[in-house]
């Protein structure tokens, strides 16, 4: 089985490349959404992040109101500010359950296809420290101003107020070029979705000459 990161800072395009990958035939699941889950009351994670940071976060129903949790971590800020403190700490809540998680999804991939590709779509697995999981990392980029168009265009607001917030949340992020200097495969998501697709489509032979390689051998 190849075990497969795929990262990239926020509205690169992550999710629209996994789902491409996974019309090709890979296994895909998204780290957000198991954070998503371990978030839910009851899981020690929700009970670790209700203690940090206080019960202002959470909805009437005492779900996390992630948009308060965010604020919360980020703080209202601008890029330039420094809450750096905040993040690490609900970072170091999330991330060690999250990755274990992964880890045990992919084993199960493994168990059930041992020739599967199993993807973990996933922002942060450079900052987390979660790279060497991993058999390949793919980077997906794309332009500045396509990512706070495609931001803006999600969250429902203008074009400056999505700019700002994507600043401030890539302040808490490796810039691309660092992601890229790490990762074995880039796709630029600038282009149209044909470009994005005609990448991924040659990606995916690639990580198969990496599957069938015999044990130790290495393919770039």
């Amino acid at each position: 089985m190849l075990r497969v990161g795929l990262t990239g800072g926020i509205a690169a395009g992550k999710s629209v490349v996994g789902e491409m990958f996974v019309a090709l035939g890979a296994h895909l699941v998204q780290a957000d959404k198991i954070a998503h889950s371990l978030m839910e009351p009851g899981q020690s994670v929700y009970d670790e992040i209700v203690r940090h940071f206080g019960r202002d976060i959470l909805n009437p129903d005492q779900s996390i109101n992630r948009s308060r949790l965010a604020e919360a971590a980020f703080g209202q800020a601008t890029a330039s500010s420094n809450n750096s403190s905040r993040i690490d700490e609900l970072n170091r809540i999330v991330h060690p359950a999250v990755i274990r998680q992964q880890d045990e999804w992919m084993d199960a991939v493994g168990l059930e296809n041992p020739q599967a590709v199993a993807i973990v779509e996933a922002a942060l697995i450079l900052e987390a420290g979660a790279a060497s999981h991993f058999d390949r990392l793919i980077v997906v980029t794309c332009d500045p101003e396509q990512r706070a168009a495609r931001f803006a265009a999600r969250q429902k607001i203008d074009l400056e107020s999505a700019r700002k917030e994507v600043a401030r949340r890539m302040a808490a992020q490796l810039p691309d070029s660092e992601k890229v200097k790490a990762a074995h495969y880039t796709i630029d998501n600038s282009g149209p979705l044909e470009a994005t697709h005609q990448q991924v489509e040659q990606l995916w032979g690639n990580l198969h000459t990496v599957l069938a390689a015999p044990t130790g051998e290495s393919v770039l």
